[in-house]
């Protein structure tokens, strides 16, 4: 089996590399190669990896490229941010838009409809004066973006919905929530702080929180978010039935929760290495966000979120062992 990841080089796109180099397989077949298609190159132990193929470049450049390559399944996880898309409309439509749209026609000609996992978001959801948000998103709630990069999202879902009812893949959409917690330096996601004030304070930095500790929103760990991508890839069109966009599940909690967990697991001072500083456009963005989702279907495939925010900040530390800059903000 080939696999192509887009975004193969960043964060999720390098846990999946290396859980399905572990496994050897994915439904059910040995994987021969990985291609990891990002702007960046990866990191040196998947660069060195025999079954690893990197290709560097922007995506909309190297679908002409992928047409030679009959992949047999497609994670597709390149993207721009939702602080980008806002910042610069132009750079969204290119790198999530017409970058979708030009890897899906590079599959199509390749002929062979392979399995294709797109990583939608729950930024599809939204409100506006006639629909407001309910309590908590389900899979059957209407979505109604408000911002340029959950419209970008709904677009490439019903895109990737339009080409397996062609034949083309064989698609399924998976609206991840809000991953954390995501290590190195802060990126243009409006969603960043829900990593940083986990990630600052460990490693003894000051964090801004943007929004009030009231807050509340839907988080995975990077751990479930990877997990969530397999089950869905290896699922039967059975198992997903004719609707192709699903939520992954959810630990609905609020900003004051992440706090209290953090000083659960690590303690007072690190805990008060947080500082609340509003910033209007990231309010503005956050409230247009679900704040709890359900995923019904999901949990049908046998998939669970963490059982508590402890849990997500203890397996940061577990992850950052062999980094002791990450964690020098812990107490001796």
């Amino acid at each position: 089996m080939d696999v192509l990841i887009t975004g193969g080089a960043g964060f999720v796109g390098t846990r999946l590399a290396r859980e399905l180099l572990a496994r050897g397989e994915l439904a059910g077949r040995p994987i021969g190669r990985i291609v990891l298609a990002d702007q960046a190159a990866p990191p040196a132990d998947l660069a060195a990896a025999p079954r690893i193929e990197a290709r560097v470049g922007p995506l909309l450049e190297q679908c002409n490229a992928l047409r030679g390559d009959a992949f047999d399944a497609v994670f597709h996880l390149a993207s721009a941010v939702s602080g980008e898309c806002e910042r610069d409309f132009d750079l969204g439509l290119r790198s999530n838009l017409d970058s979708t749209r030009a890897l899906l026609e590079a599959l199509r000609a390749a002929g062979n409809a392979p399995r294709f996992v797109f990583s939608s978001s729950i930024a599809v959801f939204g409100h506006d004066a006639s629909h407001p948000m309910p309590a908590r998103m389900d899979d059957d709630t209407q979505p109604v973006p408000q911002t340029s990069y959950g419209t970008h999202k709904l677009m490439c879902e019903y895109l990737i919905a339009d080409y397996t009812r062609k034949g083309f893949v064989d698609g399924r959409s998976v609206r991840l929530n809000t991953v954390t917690v995501r290590p190195g330096r802060p990126n243009g996601a409006a969603s960043s702080f829900f990593s940083g004030i986990v990630r600052e304070p460990l490693a003894g930095v000051e964090a801004i929180c943007p929004v009030s500790a009231e807050v509340r929103h839907a988080l995975s760990s990077p751990r479930r978010t990877v997990e969530g991508l397999i089950a869905v890839a290896e699922a039967d069109r059975e198992q997903l039935g004719s609707r192709l966009a699903l939520n992954l599940p959810a630990l609905n909690v609020s900003v004051q929760q992440m706090l209290d967990a953090l000083e659960a697991v690590a303690g007072r001072a690190v805990r008060e290495r947080v500082r609340f500083q509003p910033d209007p456009e990231i309010v503005r963005i956050v409230d247009g966000w679900p704040r709890a989702v359900a995923a019904s279907r999901a949990s049908a495939l046998g998939l669970k979120p963490e059982a508590s925010f402890e849990h997500i900040v203890a397996a940061y530390i577990e992850d950052c062992a062999g980094d002791p800059a990450a964690l020098r903000g812990l107490p001796a």
